[in-house]
């Protein structure tokens, strides 16, 4: 049974800081693409930040120089930093396994208010 499980989530002021993480079980992990999306209320889904199998990664434009992914094969886990938040960064925030077929997480909320 495939679970991803991500925990961290809450209410921070603009300009504050979170770490995302995402705990798999039930894939090999290390062969997977990992990714950290978001969904504000109406929105769509979107990609925040990709690392692949091998380490590469990628951001949106929006978070770029702000937010940081990484992974640890050994723990099973992706962690997202997030720096500088703002207001419009509140969403759900997902984590997705990728590799033939993708799982999801169930989401945790990030909320940036003062």
């Amino acid at each position: 049974q495939v679970q991803l499980v991500e925990s961290g989530g809450g209410l921070v002021q603009p300009g504050g800081s979170l770490r995302l993480s995402c705990a798999a079980s039930g894939i090999r992990f290390s062969m997977y693409n990992m990714g950290w999306y978001r969904q504000a209320p109406g929105k769509q889904r979107d990609l925040v930040a990709l690392i692949t199998n091998d380490g590469r990664t990628n951001y949106a434009e929006s978070v770029k120089g702000r937010f940081t992914i990484s992974r640890d094969n050994t723990k099973n886990t992706v962690s997202l930093q997030m720096n500088s938040l703002k207001p419009e960064d509140t969403a759900i925030y997902y984590c997705k396994a990728e590799r033939f077929v993708i799982y999801w997480g169930q989401g945790t909320q990030v909320t940036v208010s003062s």
